[in-house]
């Protein structure tokens, strides 16, 4: 519960310098309007960049704040290598695996294949969303690898819930759980979080 606590914390800091340089430019944007009505000239205010740039970065960047506000940490475990190659199987899966879907019988069959790294990436992905998810929400989960990629069958205990099933397709079914972060800070924490 304290990691739960000590990721919001994070949240919150994390998110102080933008509620305060929104309220900056607020204040600034308003001075200028008051300036050019008065025909004055506005004092400069040094704008101050927030993106780091690319999101895996930044995921990373979130992750190993919330490690140094926490002082149990254990260092000696810690690695964040681990997050960085989990965050490309994650880029692989989402922007370069092609899905073919295919309706079953209480469910979806989505083919998932790719070349080189992507092969892999599908694999390790699709096998460790199976694993934590599989029974949540009344979804059966089963992989099975084929050559390129696996594929990923997904079973609902309710008929109501094929067409949500549809709806998300492969791509929105991994999103499921909105575990992704709790994994993320497991996976850099040097837990294996899906053992």
């Amino acid at each position: 519960m304290s990691r739960y606590i000590l990721a919001l914390t994070a949240a919150i800091v994390c998110s102080a310098p933008v509620l305060a340089e929104t309220q900056t430019t607020q204040h600034h944007d308003h001075s200028a309007a008051q300036h050019a009505a008065h025909g004055t000239k506005p004092s400069s205010a040094k704008a101050v960049p927030r993106e780091p740039g690319q999101s895996a970065f930044a995921a990373i960047q979130e992750i190993v704040a919330i490690l140094e506000a926490d002082p149990e940490t254990d260092w000696s475990r810690v690695d964040i290598e681990a997050l960085r190659n989990h965050l490309a199987d994650m880029d692989n899966v989402t922007l370069r695996a092609d899905v073919k879907t295919l309706p079953v019988e209480d469910g979806y069959r989505f083919t998932v294949t790719g070349d080189g790294d992507v092969t892999n990436s599908i694999r390790r992905m699709l096998t460790a969303h199976a694993a934590t998810m599989n029974g949540t929400r009344g979804f059966r989960y089963e992989v099975a690898e084929v050559p390129g990629g696996a594929i990923l069958s997904v079973y609902v205990s309710k008929p109501s819930d094929l067409q949500k099933l549809s709806g998300l397709g492969f791509i929105g079914v991994l999103t499921l759980g909105a575990h992704h972060q709790e994994h993320h800070l497991a996976l850099a924490s040097g837990q294996s979080p899906h053992h």
